[in-house]
């Protein structure tokens, strides 16, 4: 059966600073909520120091309206000033102790002249979910007619506010 769902949204921007200090910002899940419309932040899961890499997991933190909730997520790939993945989980209120899978979060970085271009994709990993289920669900919790026409503003909102934040120094944290 063909679907009509729409599985990922990419959208990119272009930014006056080096891939080096964009991948900072982006692959520290614990800042996530200074540039994400819905991300409030997160906490990392034990593991040592320095820079996250492949399978280490961290749990986000989020809301959208009144509604708070947490996901449990896993890096699948992490080079520095190349690319930051990682696929959501889990989810919960309170704790993430659903096992379900969510989303995929992807942000290529590409030296530009003078700067960085980076894109940031969304990817619907709700395969098993029917289309019928999700044109029900997905308007109840985002107000729009999919996910990923709600993540479509979403990223155009973290792209603006990362490139105001990298372009600024973070001055207006």
């Amino acid at each position: 059966m063909e679907t009509t769902r729409q599985w990922s949204v990419s959208r990119s921007t272009t930014v006056q600073a080096p891939p080096e200090l964009a991948y900072s910002l982006i692959s520290d899940p614990t800042r996530t909520g200074e540039w994400s419309p819905e991300n409030t932040g997160a906490s990392l899961r034990a593991r040592g120091s320095g820079p996250l890499r492949e399978g280490d997991e961290f749990d986000g933190t989020n809301k959208r309206g009144p509604f708070r909730w947490i996901t449990r997520c896993t890096v699948t790939h992490a080079v520095a000033g190349q690319r930051f993945r990682f696929k959501v989980r889990r989810w919960g209120v309170g704790l993430p102790l659903l096992r379900v899978p969510v989303a995929t979060w992807d942000f290529e970085l590409e030296a530009t002249d003078g700067g960085t271009r980076i894109t940031e994709t969304w990817t619907d990993d709700r395969r098993a979910w029917p289309d019928s289920l999700c044109r029900i669900v997905d308007p109840m919790l985002t107000g729009k007619d999919s996910f990923a026409e709600f993540n479509a503003r979403n990223i155009e909102i973290s792209l603006a506010r990362m490139k105001k934040r990298l372009e600024d120094g973070g001055r207006d944290r």
